[in-house]
């Protein structure tokens, strides 16, 4: 899963910031805000799932199931009802006997 990386900044002392501890904490920055995207739920599918670790309160979706879930520090938790929605149109009807002749 994606996290935040745990990093120490390197603080600068008296009025000169050099180039070299400028580009280190742009390069920081730049590795931490492309760690995460917060718009998106991380995606897995079950064989995924058994196989990873997560921390208690992580949102992701399930490609297997087609669910939203959270893990609840013991299971991977359902966070709503699966719905099936109709992909397509279908009728069914019966309108009595048809006779055909032909002369």
């Amino acid at each position: 899963m994606s996290k935040l990386l745990e990093t120490r900044l390197p603080l600068a002392e008296g009025i000169e910031l050099t180039p070299e501890l400028f580009n280190r904490l742009v390069r920081i920055l730049e590795i931490n805000l492309g760690a995460i995207d917060p718009d998106k739920t991380p995606s897995f599918n079950a064989t995924e799932i058994s196989q990873l670790q997560f921390a208690t309160g992580s949102i992701i979706f399930n490609t297997t199931n087609k669910i939203h879930q959270a893990f609840d520090g013991t299971a991977m938790r359902n966070l709503y009802e699966h719905q099936t929605y109709p992909s397509g149109l279908g009728v069914t009807t019966s309108v009595g006997s048809v006779t055909v002749t032909i002369s």
